[in-house]
């Protein structure tokens, strides 16, 4: 009787080695020690899914004259933990840096910066007529919601962060809601089911906005029943394989191949520089239009009904409270920031691995030295 207990213990073992593995992997995501190095080989530690480009040239990022560098810019990348950052300025790359043992061929995470580019996939599905409005139910293309706290809300809502679903988006916390749904790709559950599961909702969709990760999760789910196709695909024919980037990308995933898209997207630092010299340039990217001008206006405009003052929120995209309308951000934990100055024609792709985050001021100081840049002062550290 013993030993077979302990025979079936050993194969239950073995059965679960890997979720045991990815699991033990995922709590030690962002220790000090290995957070740099983990960013950087995310798919070390998960399921991915790939993004299959085609063959083609990358598109041009020309070097153009160094710039110089704001005050503070040293102190600035050690206090933030940057690990990498491409500045350019029309078009040209006119500072670039990796840090920390990291290199420009690094296929670095992501997080919620991931959202940003679903938005623009979103804005082409618009324009083909895959979708035929913003105020298209949730549970029509994604009728396994039905029931759940889902029903009711529309594209809209997700895209503005205001489908009143109860999410618990603590990231220091460990028994989160967050927190919980990074444990589902590490033991290889369904993400799909983990949305399925949302219940409550504090608010009526589209009257209160709280940011809610699970809601691009569910945008994913409306494109992936609207097209009957997989995320990366769309992405490698729509967008990415058009703008032509220095590598592949990847996305995290559930043992399902579901793609994370709410903030599993791995690539290099000049690829997420694109994405803001595409914004900047309203859509276009070598001379081609790829993503629908209006669209680009309409998604970073502050549409979202956040409260007076706080930071504002269009289809993904940040906003600056107190700017003019020249600036917009994606932006992911851990001090990922994609910034674009329209006026000044300058784009800022960061990647880091801040333990601190959070802390009281750390937008703001992120905020202050990418305006700094964008203003063009030219004392050096």
């Amino acid at each position: 009787m013993i030993w077979g207990s302990l025979a079936f213990c050993l194969v239950l073992g073995l059965w679960k080695r890997a979720e045991l593995l990815r699991l033990a992997r995922t709590l030690a995501l962002f220790w000090p020690r290995r957070i740099v190095a983990n960013f950087s080989a995310m798919d070390r530690i998960f399921f991915t899914a790939p993004v299959i480009l085609p063959q083609a040239p990358p598109s041009p990022l020309p070097e153009g004259p160094a710039m110089a560098l704001p005050a503070g810019w040293g102190d600035w990348l050690a206090r933030r933990s940057v690990t990498a950052v491409v500045v350019l300025h029309k078009g040209q790359v006119v500072h670039e840096d990796y840090r920390q043992g990291t290199g420009r061929d690094d296929l670095r995470i992501s997080w919620s910066l991931a959202k940003s580019w679903l938005s623009l996939l979103v804005g082409q599905l618009l324009e083909d007529g895959t979708f035929d409005s913003l105020d298209v139910p949730v549970i029509r293309h994604v009728p396994a919601l039905a029931g759940t706290a889902y029903d009711g809300a529309t594209l809209r809502d997700l895209l503005q962060m205001t489908s009143g679903v109860v999410f618990d988006e603590d990231y220091l916390a460990f028994f989160s809601d967050v927190n919980r749904m990074g444990r589902v790709i590490a033991l290889g559950r369904s993400m799909d089911a983990f949305a399925a599961a949302r219940q409550d909702r504090f608010a009526q969709p589209g009257t209160t906005w709280a940011y809610v990760s699970i809601d691009t999760h569910v945008i994913g789910m409306m494109i992936r029943g609207a097209t009957g196709r997989a995320i990366p695909a769309l992405m490698a024919e729509k967008l990415m394989g058009p703008m032509g980037l220095d590598a592949a990308p990847y996305f995290l995933a559930d043992a399902h191949g579901t793609a994370f898209v709410l903030g599993g997207l791995n690539m290099c630092t000049r690829d997420y520089a694109r994405l803001g010299l595409l914004v900047l340039q309203e859509g276009t990217l070598s001379g081609r239009q790829i993503v629908p001008a209006d669209w680009v206006r309409t998604s970073t405009a502050p549409l979202a009904p956040t409260e007076p003052g706080a930071l504002r929120y269009g289809y993904q995209w940040w906003i600056p409270a107190d700017g003019t309308g020249n600036e917009v951000l994606a932006r992911g934990m851990y001090g990922q920031f994609l910034y674009v100055h329209r006026s000044e024609g300058v784009v800022i792709a960061v990647n880091a691995a801040d333990r601190r985050f959070r802390d009281d001021g750390a937008f703001d100081d992120a905020l202050q030295m990418f305006r700094a840049i964008a203003d063009g002062r030219n004392d050096r550290p």
